[in-house]
This record gives C-alpha cells, sequence and structure tokens, in this order.
C-alpha cells in the first residue's frame, strides 16, 4: 500500500517545537511519508529555540526540500497528499498563501495543496494580532485552509511544556486523519469530576 504523504512547513514564527514534535510524531506513524520544507528563518528559529542541529531534523524527515526549489515534487498538483501542515506559520507566510503569492516552495505547495482541495492547516503564531494578520485568517479561511493557532489546554492538567506541544500536535494530526495513540481527549464533565473529585459533586464553573 502507497504511503500517505504529508507535507511539512517550518517558517520563521516562534514556535519551532511545534514542527520538529511534528516530525516525531509523523515518523512514529506507519505508513506515513513526510516531505519537509524549512525557511531561512524557520532554520534560525529551530536553533535559537530547540538547540538541534540542522542535521537532527532533517533526518526526521523522509523527504527534505530547499524553500527555492519551485520544481519539487510538492509544487505540482500531481503530487497527491493528505494535506499540508505549517508549524509554525508565521505571518509574513500567511499573507502569501493568503494572497496566492507562491514566491518560494512553502507558499506554492501551499497554494496547490488549496486548489487541489486538500487539507491545510496553518497553525500561525503572533499575538497580539492587528487587522491584516486577521484579514488574511479570513482570506485563508474561505479558501479552505484550516486556522489553527496553537492555543495551550488545560482540562488535561499538562504538567510540562512537551505536554501542552504534543496537545496541539496531536489535535492538528488529527485534522488530516492521522490519530496519536496517547493523545489526551475530553472525556466528558462527568469523568472529568469524578476523576478530579471522588464524591462527583465538584464545581462545574
Amino acid at each position: 500500500m502507497e504511503a500517505r504523504r504529508v507535507i511539512l512547513a517550518i517558517t520563521g514564527a516562534s514556535g519551532a517545537a511545534y514542527g520538529v514534535r511534528l516530525l516525531e510524531l509523523l515518523r512514529a506513524q506507519p505508513g506515513v511519508e513526510t516531505h519537509l520544507v524549512v525557511s531561512p528563518a524557520g532554520w534560525m528559529n529551530v536553533d535559537l529555540e530547540t538547540g538541534l542541529g540542522r542535521a537532527t531534523v532533517e533526518a526526521l524527515a523522509h523527504v527534505v526540500h530547499g524553500p527555492r526549489e519551485i520544481g519539487a515534487t510538492i509544487a505540482s498538483g500531481s503530487f497527491a497528499c493528505a494535506g499540508m501542515i505549517v508549524a509554525p506559520c508565521s505571518m509574513k507566510t500567511l499573507a502569501a498563501i493568503a494572497h496566492g503569492f507562491a514566491d518560494n516552495l512553502i507558499s506554492r505547495a501551499a497554494d496547490v495543496v488549496l486548489k487541489e482541495r486538500r487539507r491545510l492547516v496553518l497553525m500561525v503564531r503572533e499575538t497580539p494580532l492587528n487587522l491584516a494578520h486577521l484579514r488574511n485568517m479570513t482570506a485563508a479561511t474561505e479558501m479552505g485552509a484550516v486556522v489553527f493557532p496553537p492555543v495551550p489546554a488545560f482540562y488535561h492538567r499538562p504538567q510540562t511544556i512537551a505536554e501542552i506541544v504534543d496537545h496541539s500536535c496531536c489535535r492538528t494530526l488529527a485534522l488530516l486523519g492521522i490519530e496519536t495513540p496517547d493523545a489526551p481527549r475530553w472525556r466528558g464533565l462527568q469523568h472529568e469530576r469524578s476523576a478530579g473529585d471522588p464524591s462527583g459533586e465538584g464545581e462545574t464553573q
């Protein structure tokens, strides 16, 4: 059976850990082939925020493309894939995608994914947001992209930064139909009450 192919881009917003962790989770998935593209600013943040060398990160992917390789396979609609994730997604990359400005392989691959009606997930990272950011998110959403800011959830009571990162990454992969077995899930208020309050009389607000 042919492997499901996932395109993963890492751009220059803060949050390189999300992209690296997604690569690790995808590597552990049987039957998944990852295609990695990292912008120059993305590599700067990988080094700054994770301390991992380029070779270590590239080794997590099955195929690595340079951001200027416009002739790469992922630049064509004939490249069948399960979808594309941009993690993290800078506001510059968001703007390029929202306006069809395919000036590098990341925005070109995203444009292709959208035109082929495949799933594109943008883990946008910026705060506070100005009007241009919001309008670009609206435009991308109207074209079919999923805008997914990695906003932490706390109902599963994370104890480490890694657990917070994992939660967002697992939810992102689920949008591509890739389930991770250990992903924390909301199990209902009654279950959570029982786990935290044996009497079942905990507060609801």
